[in-house]
């Protein structure tokens, strides 16, 4: 099995099981996550291929580079930027790291306090 079909069919599968949670995220905001990640993925997969720290088998892969990069490498780019954002929708944010006052756990407490101090 080559490296494009096994990353086809993880990215597919991906798909099917979030797709209702990919319905529901913005579009602009991954397609803006995909982007960097592969420009990132472009420069620094092109520097470690270049140095030697690994190297693609050419049977397995379509010859196809970008910068010095295969085409393949950039599937886990894109599936890092996104299906770690369906990760964080699906498991939901915790009290103790969500960035909104009335997630924050105490936020109530320090409200009233300074309302009483004043």
């Amino acid at each position: 099995m080559t490296n494009i079909v096994l990353n086809v069919l993880v990215l597919t599968a991906l798909t099917v099981v979030s797709w209702s949670v990919l319905r529901r995220m913005r579009g602009w905001a991954l397609v803006w996550a995909v982007v960097h990640l592969c420009v990132l993925t472009a420069v620094f997969d092109t520097i470690m291929i270049d140095v030697g720290l690994y190297v693609f088998d050419p049977t397995k892969i379509l010859g196809v580079y970008v910068w010095g990069a295969p085409l393949e490498d950039f599937a886990y780019a894109v599936a890092a930027a996104v299906f770690v954002p369906v990760l964080w929708q699906v498991l939901g944010r915790s009290p103790r790291t969500a960035s909104r006052p009335d997630g924050v756990p105490g936020a109530e407490d320090a409200h009233d306090t300074e309302s009483t101090q004043g």
